[in-house]
């Protein structure tokens, strides 16, 4: 029986404890990183020969399931899940888990710097002052501010209480309110988070079409900064370039894209009130061993006939 271990997440490698832990359950692992795009051969042969699988946020589509006939297991790498093509999977008997948990923290880290950012307008000072300016731009508090967010996972519940622990007014849209949580943040109807928020933050999952479209562009306040960490797809961007163009919000930061990398021709480069970074706030040195560790378990429980933590289907 096979015991091949594709792995293609980029920052997994030989020799790290993911590696070490499979080689101890008599696994070998072989390395094959998301890096850019892969020829139709490659992209469909990926799979092919592995019992289990690692993998990044790379599309994994039926086809490519369809000729991995060896393949009993994948482990995403990370929370999201929405890049696999769940029900082939399901239909080819391959059972699917995500890491729940692991960089929740490292998320709601990423989404306080770039609120920060936002706050104190702090690229275009480090920029000018490396040019040799001396800017003197007046940054604002957080405190007191009123912070939106929208889902309440793991991410969401920790940004809201490093809101709290602010000083700010938290408020959160979500189908799922939780009554243990802190009884100073208030939970409402999506729409009245969207025009109450100063900073509103998108910590949902992915659902198939946007979650901040045209509508609640208009509702925002023309003061107020968007912040995505979640997923590229809850923006409406062709409405956000509309909305930053007709100043109906101050600005945007966002971590996550429709199409990444960034393409060239993207609109929203051109905009002074608008940081992007590449899709790294749960990219750091703990959270990504723990969600290497995490997927490695995962693929070990499904061999040893166990159910993994985080288990899909």
């Amino acid at each position: 029986m096979s015991r091949l271990i594709v792995i293609t997440t980029d920052y997994l490698g030989p020799g790290d404890s993911v590696d070490r832990l499979l080689r101890d359950h008599g696994l070998d692992p072989v390395y094959s990183p998301a890096a850019g795009s892969r020829t139709e051969d490659e992209q469909r042969n990926l799979l092919k020969g592995a019992v289990g699988a690692i993998v990044a946020s790379e599309p994994i589509t039926r086809d490519m399931l369809s000729e991995a006939t060896d393949l009993r297991t994948l482990a995403r790498s990370g929370v999201g899940y929405d890049s696999v093509d769940i029900a082939a999977a399901e239909e080819f008997g391959i059972h699917v888990a995500n890491t729940p948990g692991v960089n929740h923290d490292a998320v709601a880290e990423l989404a306080l710097a770039l609120m920060l950012s936002c706050a104190k307008r702090l690229n275009d000072v480090i920029t000018g002052t490396k040019s040799g300016q001396w800017p003197r731009t007046a940054g604002r508090e957080l405190r007191g501010k009123t912070l939106g967010v929208i889902g309440f996972g793991p991410s969401g519940k920790a940004i809201s209480a490093i809101g709290a622990a602010l000083g700010m007014k938290v408020i959160v849209g979500t189908s799922h309110p939780d009554t243990k949580a802190d009884p100073s943040i208030e939970f409402a109807k999506v729409d009245t988070v969207v025009a109450a928020a100063d900073y509103l933050t998108l910590h949902a999952r992915a659902t198939g079409t946007p979650i901040i479209g045209a509508d609640r562009f208009a509702a925002m306040k023309d003061t107020a900064y968007l912040i995505n960490t979640a997923r590229g797809s809850l923006i409406d961007e062709a409405a956000l370039v509309d909305a930053l163009d007709h100043g109906q919000i101050a600005g945007a930061a966002l971590d996550v894209l429709e199409t990444e990398p960034m393409s060239k021709d993207n609109p929203l480069r051109n905009f002074d009130n608008v940081w992007i970074t590449s899709h790294l706030a749960g990219q750091t040195v703990e959270a990504r061993e723990r969600a290497g560790l995490a997927a490695a378990q995962a693929v070990i429980d499904v061999l040893d006939g166990k159910d993994p933590a985080g288990l899909i289907v």
